[in-house]
């Protein structure tokens, strides 16, 4: 894909000279990739990536208001794929945004993979622009800054405070086979269900910008969960992975692809859960064993 200069301004040229944060993970160019975007910068293996959270956002899903972190995350990640940077990422956007965001990247070059929902029945509406662009890291950040100023994404972005885990996190790490985060009524979870790895062309696809497969729990009161997230595989894992979701009564919100032209296709299958922990566990365990 073609890269596309733009102008570096005086304030460009003040966010670049600026020293380092010095954070875990980071160094040039990532800092200063994480000054344009007004982000922290969060090192993955093999990948950088900056979460712009759409905490402007009162979203409901039935009496549920969705905690930002489990559905509501901006992001851009960045890597070294054969002798380019690739910047791949996600856009959370209004109904209202989505024009504007759609014009803006397309006047900066930047390749929209896919447009989609990934809830069912949320108000107000969300859409997810999946995009996929190469070039100077520098450059690429500048132009996904601008994409990311039309939306009311709230910059810079403040880390949350942490807070102690409401839900039992040993038993959820336990119950599912994976190690996460929590942060109040918040965990979040990773799984890779393609081992073989993914490519565009010849080049390798890092997972963490391309198809990891988040689970998220986030605690409605002292007996509920909701459950969020997708299932990211390829072809011949899908009807296992629907058919499991429906036997352990979770919702199948969406199916669709987020890359063009990778090696196997892959299909990523969002979903919603609501119920007791214990019984939410245990079907997303029963999706885990399909999906693996």
């Amino acid at each position: 894909m073609n890269a596309h200069r733009v102008p570096i301004t005086p304030l460009l040229c003040g966010l670049l000279a600026a020293p380092a944060s010095g954070q875990a993970g980071a160094g040039a160019p990532w800092d200063s990739v994480g000054k344009i975007l007004q982000a922290p910068v969060a090192a993955a293996a093999g990948a950088v990536r900056y979460n712009l959270p759409r905490t402007d956002l009162t979203v409901r899903v039935g009496d549920v208001v969705v905690a930002p972190a489990i559905a509501l995350v901006g992001w851009a990640g960045f890597a070294t794929m054969g002798s380019d940077t690739v910047a791949m990422g996600d856009l959370v956007v209004t109904g209202a945004e989505l024009g504007p965001v759609l014009r803006q990247l397309a006047a900066d070059r930047i390749a929209v993979t896919a447009i989609h929902n990934h809830l069912a029945g949320e108000e107000p509406s969300i859409r997810y622009v999946h995009f996929m662009e190469t070039g100077p890291a520098l450059d690429l950040a500048v132009r996904l800054r601008r994409v990311f100023a039309l939306t009311g994404t709230p910059v810079p972005v403040r880390p949350s405070l942490p807070a102690p885990p409401v839900l039992d996190t040993a038993e959820i790490f336990r119950m599912l086979g994976v190690s996460g985060r929590a942060n109040g009524s918040v965990v979040l979870m990773g799984f890779n269900f393609v081992p073989a790895g993914v490519t565009i062309g010849d080049v390798a696809v890092p997972a963490p910008l391309g198809y990891g497969s988040p689970i998220n729990l986030q605690a409605v009161s002292a007996a509920r969960v909701v459950a969020t997230g997708d299932f990211a595989v390829p072809g011949d894992k899908v009807a296992g992975i629907v058919a499991a979701l429906a036997a352990g009564g979770i919702t199948a919100t969406a199916m669709h692809s987020h890359l063009v032209g990778e090696s196997p296709t892959l299909y990523y299958i969002h979903f919603w859960a609501d119920g007791q922990l214990q019984e939410v566990l245990r079907g997303l365990r029963a999706v885990i064993d399909a999906a693996r």
